[in-house]
């Protein structure tokens, strides 16, 4: 048993990384968190105006009641009382107009489904699928076989098909299995939630807190090279070129990255890593002089099928106050697409052209005087494709390496990736590694 302090590596400092960084810090150990950019927070980093009070997220973020991972770190971390659980609306679209979409009166009332028999069938569906806890059951099969068999046509391709294609692509959207669809109904809920100043405030807090305890973030750090030590541990190179040696190390990034940066991991396991897929996303942020949305509404579902160009548009003025961003309106424009879309290759110039036109259909009286400002940011790593029989794919979470790990978003099925899943995934590495130090 080896109960000396050590120095461990963290590559990453998303939530995943921060919330693995403090229980080894917890556990006596020197931590380092090496990050290529120069904010924490990862994925779910924001930035903020001069004149605003708050941050916005790049990528639209939201908290789940039933969040009990990321809930349970910020009650440890004494922060509850800056959680907040607005009551925003979501909406549906049919037939050129949305329609309330977030809870079982508004469901009933929708008109997509019809009436009598397939509204029944949606709720039962609904039913079963919250309160059954066999996903491994339904991996085996796609979604789009289990709803046709069991809630029929109309109403998966009423309701469930669009979502589908929007988040994963006429190319994936038949053979994502049912377990990633079931941990979705399963997990959430439809209150949502965030922190008191943005996503960004939660990840800068919490990156103080743990240099508190002792760890080093290093921001701008890029890690070239991962590879096992000669008198055992960890080997991390870095863009200037300096090698450090530490007794373990846990990478947080993305499957392929983490393939290119540890070239010497056995081909089973690098295969395993690049035979993982994964869409990607596209963000628009838009500062807007008005309310886009005359009823208040927070999040529009679009299916691809209605022509827009985009997948959702989110007005987070009306889930969180424009007061905080100085009576701005902030819109989010989305959309998750494959790796290889020109989406990802246009300039911001050429996807406001063909994004922004389209809010005159939000709100009639929208001109593009309105718009103050746009950002626009782009990750091909947002959306891991689960197919049939995804367990027997999932990476593991200690490598063949010894002393090195791995913990990312494609690790957390079925569970959907998500804030709430990285601490979960995280903070599982991180037992592994002080149970793996002990031993």
């Amino acid at each position: 048993m080896n109960n000396e302090k050590q120095s461990i590596a963290v590559v990453g400092a998303g939530i995943g990384g921060l919330s693995a960084a403090y229980d080894l810090a917890k556990d006596g150990n020197k931590v380092v968190i090496f990050e290529a950019s120069d904010h924490v927070g990862g994925l779910a980093a924001g930035f903020k105006e001069p004149h605003w009070d708050w941050t916005v997220e790049r990528f639209y973020h939201h908290w789940f009641h039933s969040d009990e991972h990321m809930l349970g770190l910020i009650d440890e971390l004494g922060w509850s009382n800056q959680v907040i659980f607005p009551k925003p609306t979501t909406v549906m679209y049919y037939r050129g107009k949305f329609y309330p979409f977030d809870s079982i009166t508004a469901a009933l009332m929708y008109p997509g489904l019809g009436w009598g028999i397939n509204k029944i069938r949606f709720g039962l569906i609904g039913l079963y699928l919250r309160l059954t806890n066999n996903w491994q059951a339904l991996e085996k099969t796609t979604v789009d076989t289990w709803m046709r068999k069991w809630a029929g046509d109309k109403v998966y391709e009423s309701m469930w098909e669009p979502m589908m294609i929007g988040k994963f692509g006429e190319g994936y959207a038949k053979v994502v299995n049912m377990a990633w669809f079931w941990a979705r109904l399963h997990a959430r809920t439809t209150r949502l939630g965030t922190f008191e100043g943005g996503f960004q405030i939660f990840a800068d807090k919490f990156a103080e807190r743990l240099e508190q305890m002792g760890v080093e973030i290093r921001l701008e750090s890029h890690v070239t090279e991962i590879k096992a030590a000669d008198n055992n541990g960890i080997s991390i190179t870095t863009a200037v070129g300096q090698t450090e040696h530490f007794s373990q190390a846990l990478v947080t990034t993305s499957p392929g990255l983490l393939a290119r940066l540890a070239p010497d991991l056995p081909k089973t396991y690098l295969d395993g890593l690049l035979s993982l897929t994964s869409m990607g996303a596209v963000v628009m942020v838009v500062s807007l002089k008005h309310q886009l949305s005359q009823e208040g509404y927070y999040w529009y579902n679009i299916p691809k099928a209605a022509g827009f160009p985009f997948l959702s548009l989110v007005e987070h003025t009306n889930f969180v106050k424009p007061e905080y961003f100085g009576g701005d309106h902030i819109l989010y424009i989305g959309d998750y697409l494959p790796q290889d879309h020109a989406y990802f290759d246009l300039s911001k110039s050429e996807l406001e052209a063909k994004f922004l036109p389209h809010l005159q259909k939000f709100n009639p009286d929208f001109s593009p005087d309105w718009v103050k400002k746009t950002w626009l940011f782009r990750t091909k790593y947002a959306q891991p494709v689960p197919l049939v029989n995804h367990s027997q794919n999932i990476p593991a979470i200690r490598t063949p390496i010894e002393g090195l790990y791995f913990a990312s978003m494609s690790q957390v099925y079925p569970w959907d990736r998500g804030t709430n899943f990285a601490v979960e995934i995280g903070r599982r590495a991180a037992s592994m590694m002080i149970q793996d130090k002990n031993d």
